[in-house]
């Protein structure tokens, strides 16, 4: 046989697999209706772990594994297809989605904004690349930028989410648990770290680094053929201005070029990060929800169930769709052993019926919190 005979064969067979999976799902819709009328959940995680069981044995040991991923699919939509079936209408969520894109007008050029650190730090940075006229306000810690918005002393925060090199700032990730605020914004600056001194000081006289932890990770690899002494700041600025307050003459901070000019600092290198292709995600946050003309990702956090497979299904809601999950971040749950929460970034419309439908299911998990709907700007 030729190659083509062979394909026509898979012809045949597919039109086979169409009309019996058309067949299978016209009785899951039946399933779902019984399902509605007597109130049974869903799931039923006896019954296709039964199923997993016969059909694998069915297929033999060399496609056991293929088995088992192309009847977990299968469950997956299924469970899907009964989920669409038993809703009752827009949820809750994307009643007050819909009412936020409403109510939103054109992103603000005036506004007061919180950052953490002082004049001169990449939040500083970041903050003037999103808006034309802030006012901001500077904040010792991430938590004081959460409640300087939650309080209505500032209308927006500008914290940073994760960097290309160092990873997640999970403690805002953590925060964005504890505070009920909502992303509205998000914008990738590219970081451009410097050693600081003050003047006359030169680069073999420095015996101390200080800055914030992602920094001196993102530096790493200078710090460490250096063999200074590594002290940790809350912020690359403040560092900067302690340095420069300071009358030490064997210290130096990293941060960027703008605090050499604004602390009358002496750059000793400009070329002390890891890599060049170093930037950060800043977050733009608010108190309530805003959705700009324009939103392209959306943002939340849930908690999959305690079970095997639970997270693969979850991803499964997307992949199916043709939606990409451009992150995903665990978190541990406080006061429990391995347990955790998982922060999806989703490049994703609120408009898309495919979006709602998702949502609409997420929101009837034990937990779920939508973050926000935005685009990120450059």
């Amino acid at each position: 046989m030729e190659l083509q005979d062979y394909r026509n064969q898979l012809d045949q067979i597919d039109d086979e697999l169409v009309a019996l999976f058309k067949r299978r799902m016209e009785t899951v819709k039946s399933v779902a209706d019984y399902k509605k009328e007597h109130n049974t959940p869903v799931l039923a995680a006896s019954r296709e772990r039964d199923i997993l069981y016969r059909v694998t044995g069915a297929c033999g040991e060399e496609l056991q594994e293929y088995t088992k991923i192309l009847y977990s699919t299968l469950f997956e939509l299924s469970r899907d297809y009964q989920e669409n079936r038993l809703s009752t209408g827009e949820s809750k969520l994307c009643r007050d989605i819909l009412s936020a894109v409403e109510q939103t007008g054109t992103f603000p050029t005036r506004a007061v904004v919180a950052c953490q650190g002082a004049e001169g730090a990449y939040s500083q940075i970041a903050c003037d690349k999103m808006f034309e006229l802030p006012q901001i306000l500077y904040f010792g810690r991430f938590d004081g930028v959460f409640r300087a918005v939650e309080n209505g002393m500032c209308r927006y925060g500008i914290l940073p989410i994760e960097n290309s090199s160092a990873g997640s700032v999970t403690e805002v990730y953590d925060l964005m648990e504890k505070y009920n605020c909502k992303i509205i914004r998000s914008l990738k600056l590219k970081i451009e770290h410097c050693l600081l001194a003050r003047p006359g000081v030169s680069l073999k006289d420095i015996k101390e680094v200080v800055a914030h932890e992602q920094a001196l990770n993102q530096c790493g690899d200078f710090l460490k053929s250096s063999g200074v002494k590594i002290t940790v700041f809350d912020n690359n600025a403040r560092a900067a201005k302690y340095v420069a307050e300071s009358e030490r003459t064997d210290i130096a901070a990293i941060a960027s070029a703008n605090c050499a000019d604004l602390y009358g600092l002496r750059i000793l290198s400009d070329k002390v990060a890891n890599s060049d292709h170093n930037y950060t995600r800043f977050i733009c946050i608010s108190e309530n929800m805003e959705i700009y003309e324009g939103a392209n990702k959306i943002t939340f956090v849930t908690a999959a169930s305690h079970r095997p497979g639970s997270l693969y299904s979850l991803i499964a809601k997307f992949a199916t769709r043709g939606l990409n999950i451009c992150k995903l971040e665990s978190r541990p749950i406080p006061g429990k052993d391995f347990e955790f929460r998982f922060y999806f970034d989703v490049e994703a419309s609120v408009h898309s019926p495919d979006t709602q439908k998702i949502l609409s299911q997420l929101e009837k998990e034990d937990f779920f919190t939508f973050l926000g709907a935005y685009s990120e700007v450059f």
